[in-house]
């Protein structure tokens, strides 16, 4: 089970945004959707401990990460979170091996246990890069550097993974590749899933329930997994910020989500 149920506020000096926003599912894939702002990465870095919320908690499979009111906030290094960052965030002077490994590796401790190394060994192979080892992130295309970065995130055996606009910096053709090898790798490795998008297609690819999410709060909730969410949907409109052709399913989705129809 996720529950997060989040307050914090962000300022510039002129501009202020607060953020209120609270979701619970036991979903393998759960996804947070809206438009650039409306306050999702903040969402996805205070449940991963990079940014201290005001108030509320976090909670992941029955165990409290954070939570203001009886002072638990546990260090980034202890929560066991995955994280994905939109631009991989990989280290250029380090091997794709390497890279793999950084999260299990201190500077007192610099090889992985014989365990952690067979757990590395099978995610390179999971992902296709048993030939890219060696190799430097420089000299992979922008999807196998995407795969080690999953890989990466993978390695800590993490409680839940959190990916952030995960195919945005990706050629869109490599994109519904991408989406299927992530969704194949999420089942084969059962980690709970916690991903950002204002791409309706990721949503339709990947996720079992939807967050709609506006001006920090999540405004609306969609299980995808039910008939009316994902058979009525080939091109379906989680929200009326995106417009394709219409379709008869997409309107009859429309008036499901409480969307004005179009068309």
């Amino acid at each position: 089970m996720i529950d997060v149920d989040l307050q914090a506020c962000v300022s510039d000096g002129s501009r202020r945004f607060d953020l209120a926003v609270r979701f619970a599912s036991d979903a393998p894939v759960v996804a947070l959707y809206g438009p650039s702002g409306a306050g999702k990465s903040l969402t996805l870095q205070a449940m991963a401990g990079l940014q201290r919320p005001t108030g509320g908690h976090v909670r992941i499979g029955g165990r409290t990460l954070f939570d203001a009111k009886r002072g638990v906030d546990v260090p980034v290094a202890e929560r066991r979170v995955g994280y994905l960052f939109q631009h991989y965030a990989l280290f250029p002077h380090l091997s794709v091996r390497d890279n793999v490994a950084f999260g299990l590796t201190h500077w007192w401790h610099r090889r992985p246990s014989p365990a952690q190394a067979e757990r590395i060994d099978a995610l390179i192979d999971s992902f296709g890069l048993a030939s890219f080892a060696a190799s430097r992130p420089a000299s992979l295309s922008g999807g196998q550097q995407q795969r080690v970065a999953l890989a990466r995130a993978l390695a800590c055996a993490p409680s839940v993974l959190l990916l952030d606009e995960p195919f945005a910096a990706l050629n869109p053709m490599l994109r519904q590749t991408l989406r299927s090898e992530l969704a194949q790798v999420c089942a084969q490795w059962h980690t709970p899933v916690v991903m950002i998008t204002h791409d309706v297609d990721d949503v339709l690819a990947l996720a079992d329930v939807v967050f709609v999410i506006e001006q920090g709060q999540a405004v609306r909730e969609v299980d995808v997994r039910r008939g009316d969410g994902r058979e009525l949907t080939q091109r379906a409109l989680v929200h009326g910020w995106v417009a394709p052709a219409v379709t008869a399913a997409e309107r009859s989705v429309r008036r499901w989500l409480g969307a004005p129809a179009r068309g």
